[in-house]
């Protein structure tokens, strides 16, 4: 069984700080790009960070740079998503998705890679 698993999500006041986990079962992601996403009620999902499959590459979304930090863990199946200075626009379902990728394209991801179900992210005082 292949599946990727989101976990850390919670409700956290505006300035406050959260660290989400992709975790991956069945399979590494030794070969892949990971990638963070988000969907705020009634909005487009949009891309928040990606990290390709050596950690050596890196893309933020401009409205989090200097806030989220995206990182590899050790063991080789889990990513991490630190977010720092949160405000009530990051609320939304973040989702992570893994993919093979090149440079190119890196941060997209489709309906054919390996997505998580997501998990909630509220800010709000």
């Amino acid at each position: 069984q292949l599946q990727l698993v989101e976990s850390g999500g919670g409700l956290v006041e505006p300035g406050g700080s959260l660290r989400l986990t992709c975790e991956a079962s069945g399979f590494t992601l030794d070969y892949y790009t990971i990638g963070w996403f988000r969907q705020a009620p009634g909005k487009e999902r949009e891309g928040v960070s990606c990290i390709d499959s050596s950690g050596g590459r890196i893309n933020y979304a401009d409205s989090v740079k200097g806030r989220f930090t995206i990182s590899r863990g050790n063991a080789k199946n889990t990513v991490y998503l630190q977010m720092n200075s949160l405000k009530p626009e990051d609320t939304a379902v973040y989702y992570c998705a893994a993919g093979l990728k090149t440079v190119e394209t890196m941060c997209l991801m489709t309906a054919e890679d390996f997505w998580g179900r997501g998990t909630q992210v509220t800010v709000s005082s």
